[in-house]
């Protein structure tokens, strides 16, 4: 089908929340308040683990990383979400669509493989402690780092640009706050019943691979971990544990029921509550749930607020 024909979409409609203008300012308020206490939070871990020397470790090197990529991750929907509440068209180019989609798509796939070596790393620190510190070099763990950003973005380009290809002649307003794969298909004039197996087969991998490693890995840990004899080593391990499985069970609890169930018997309404959850809002828990259950992240913190307190005084 020859697209300069059919291709009559130069530009999509993102509806977001509905609502009054009271309620559309109130959104705007919360939104910008989530995202810079995002941004804040994940730049002091940042932080911490760049300046304080007792956090040069493969965990915290990996921690550090992963709040680099949350920045990232927030920032590919919060920014423009927040320019629709404001925005009387709501209106979103048709490239703008689809360079949102690759990159929401390609950070949550990076995402999901740095949840799995994060978890590698907690394995191979508890079950085989003796090993680590010649596995774990921080030339290893640059190259783990360095294939999950490789790998999450070399994964949709083919798929998104075939769909990106396919014929919009119809309506073009999407009834989400982003450009998601069921919204822009469902204003597709012609089917592609491949181009969207391979998309969500591609994306059913990735979820279930990795989940299915965390899960051995921590089952594997958790059987080391109730034979150590010391009680404080038991604590210490199931704290450190404990922050990266609530990471993991807020991450892919919402993504799985949107990217794995079948979507089309939950409410639009709560698609976008569930998207929200797994977009914007672990990005926000993630540096609080790293920071509140580990000792030494609280104390390189302390140092971070302290440094700045004397950078601005000075």
């Amino acid at each position: 089908m020859n697209r300069s024909a059919t291709h009559l979409v130069t530009e999509f409609v993102l509806l977001g929340f509905p609502g009054c203008w009271e309620i559309q300012i109130f959104l705007f308020s919360l939104f910008l308040v989530i995202y810079v206490l995002t941004l804040l939070g994940n730049g002091a871990i940042i932080c911490a683990v760049r300046w304080d020397p007792r956090l040069h470790t493969p965990m915290y090197f990996l921690l550090g990383n992963f709040a680099f990529l949350e920045i990232w991750y927030v920032s590919s929907t919060v920014p423009n979400m927040l320019t629709n509440i404001l925005s009387k068209t709501k209106a979103i180019s048709f490239s703008g669509c689809f360079l949102q989609f690759y990159f929401f798509f390609s950070l949550g796939t990076t995402e999901c493989l740095f949840l799995a070596i994060m978890a590698y790393d907690r394995y191979l620190a508890i079950c085989h402690p003796l090993h680590y510190p010649t596995i774990m070099t921080g030339k290893f763990c640059g190259l783990l780092v360095s294939l999950c950003w490789i790998i999450g973005f070399l994964g949709y380009p083919i798929p998104i640009f075939f769909i990106s290809q396919l014929p919009f002649c119809a309506s073009n307003i999407i009834d989400h706050f982003l450009c998601d794969m069921d919204p822009l298909m469902a204003l597709s004039c012609a089917p592609a019943p491949i181009t969207e197996f391979i998309f969500y087969t591609q994306s059913s991998l990735v979820l279930f691979f990795t989940i299915m490693y965390i899960l051995r890995s921590y089952t594997l840990l958790l059987r080391a971990v109730f034979q150590v004899p010391s009680a404080a080593s038991r604590r210490k391990a199931f704290s450190t544990c404990g922050s990266h499985l609530a990471v993991v069970s807020l991450f892919y609890g919402t993504v799985m029921v949107m990217y794995v169930s079948p979507t089309y018997g939950i409410p639009t309404l709560m698609q976008k509550i569930l998207t929200l959850v797994y977009s914007v809002m672990t990005p926000l828990f993630n540096p609080l749930i790293y920071s509140l259950r580990n000792k030494d992240m609280k104390l390189a913190l302390r140092n971070v607020l302290f440094r700045m307190r004397i950078s601005q005084n000075s």
